[in-house]
């Protein structure tokens, strides 16, 4: 027998870590340990979503005539102990690159025949390399490298039956609040992809950045987890390239297939470069004076920052774990170059909210916007939250749905309601500093500070 070691792969189908451990007709003990050093840290949507999957994940094991053991504890003390009791030879588990991982991994191997197997990128992280082999640091080329690549559109089938587990001491998938919505698992997951298939992915390009429009596909959080392989969804988006009608709808292809190899590229960069988890990747930016402005930072957290688009993605996140990824890049600009607050404590606080969190994204979308990171924004690139407001949810859809105190606020001024005089205030039902706040700060104001700030560090001798 062998333990399959579950993570991040909650899925029976195309599952490289499952089909290595069946390997030559081999029985299979399916275990999903809670590791406390990652459950302790607050992610409640996250681990209720987790959960949610791994439900639906036993339900689909033991229709296969299986199971699923959950354990809780140090992973390496488990997993030995687990060995002892079910006889198991070897475990197999899918690699993973987050330096936790890799020092969880080594620990394990010194204690059990651990093989770890490549499934949770298209590519390793090592395979998109330049001319002299090294790492690349900018997506375009990046990018254009991984295209390159030997393409194969083959997937693992998922098993047909599996062995009856033994008998062995689990715990309980631990109870989550009830889910909104469809509940998570490998089954919705797919749902969810080929709905997005049957018609936006053509025009993910020119509706990808509209956030009162639902024209992304919503699988961030499905793929994060597993429940549904990379390979498939990059195959489906290359597939559904190859059979657009036309080239419009080939670019709406293109466009999110590029989005994945994003997700691909901060995989390899944190692969190769772990330390972007607790400092800046550029070791200039540690060095900047960020401001140390506890209020702002609670007022850009609770939404109540007076710019209505980052009011709405804040509450968006709050309320539902997920933000659309416009709303991501000016909330994020908004905290790093309107308050000049330091993007880890962005990055906290959406690796805290978000669903779909990933440390390899999540750190690379902060680094990017605060011109620290690899192939980084130029740090004059600052957002204007109302002229995105009024460009990617012309009509205030998205605001409205969550900042209701302005539901009854014109469209002229969903985006600016600072503007509106005193009677059109009292008309609409909405006083500004009293129902809704005033803005935090000064768009002009904090675009000259942040460039002077930018600038001025950049112009800094190296010490």
């Amino acid at each position: 027998m062998n333990i399959w070691w579950i993570r991040r792969d909650l899925r029976l189908n195309d599952n490289a870590a499952l089909s290595a451990a069946l390997g030559e007709r081999q029985s299979v003990l399916p275990v999903f340990i809670l590791d406390d050093h990652l459950l302790g840290r607050p992610a409640e949507k996250r681990q209720s979503f987790l959960f949610a999957g791994l439900r639906a994940l036993e339900n689909d094991l033991v229709r296969l005539g299986s199971g699923l053991i959950i354990r809780r504890g140090h992973p390496a003390v488990e997993l030995k102990r687990l060995a002892a009791e079910s006889h198991a030879s070897r475990v197999f588990a899918e690699a993973d690159v987050s330096p936790y991982a890799s020092q969880r991994d080594a620990s394990v191997a010194r204690q059990v025949d651990l093989h770890l197997v490549h499934g949770a990128g298209f590519y390793p992280p090592g395979a998109v390399k330049n001319a002299d082999g090294r790492p690349y640091r900018v997506f375009t080329p990046y990018s254009r490298a991984w295209k390159a690549l030997p393409f194969s559109d083959q997937m693992l089938p998922a098993p047909g039956s599996l062995n009856p587990i033994p008998e062995l001491p689990s715990e309980q998938i631990p109870g989550s609040p009830a889910w909104v919505g469809s509940e998570p698992g490998e089954a919705e997951a797919r749902r969810r992809l080929n709905v997005f298939l049957d018609g936006p992915i053509f025009s993910y390009r020119e509706t990808r950045d509209r956030m009162d429009l639902d024209g992304t596909s919503r699988l961030s959080a499905h793929i994060r987890f597993g429940l549904i392989s990379i390979r498939q969804v990059v195959i489906s988006a290359v597939r559904s390239a190859g059979s657009a009608p036309d080239a419009r709808s080939r670019a709406g292809c293109d466009t999110w297939l590029n989005e994945l190899i994003w997700r691909e590229f901060y995989r390899s960069i944190l692969s190769q470069y772990p330390a972007v988890l607790q400092s800046s990747f550029k070791p200039g930016m540690s060095r900047f004076p960020w401001r140390d402005a506890p209020h702002d930072l609670q007022a850009w957290q609770t939404g109540q920052t007076g710019y209505p688009v980052v009011d709405a993605a804040m509450r968006q996140l709050a309320a539902t774990g997920w933000m659309h990824n416009r709303a991501r890049m000016i909330a994020a600009s908004f905290l790093v170059k309107h308050l000049l607050i330091n993007w880890q404590a962005g990055e906290h606080w959406f690796m805290q909210a978000l669903m779909d969190g990933d440390p390899a994204s999540n750190n690379g979308g902060w680094q990017w916007v605060a011109g620290s990171g690899t192939d980084a924004a130029p740090y004059f690139r600052i957002f204007n939250p109302t002229l995105q407001g009024k460009k990617y949810d012309p009509i205030g859809g998205y605001v409205r749905r969550w900042v209701p105190e302005l539901t009854g606020v014109p469209d002229r001024y969903i985006h600016n309601p600072w503007e509106m005089t005193t009677s059109e205030q009292h008309a609409c039902g909405v006083i500004i500093g009293r129902d809704y706040p005033s803005p935090l700060v000064e768009h002009a104001f904090a675009r000259t500070r942040a460039l002077a700030t930018y600038k001025a560090h950049k112009d800094q001798p190296v010490q």
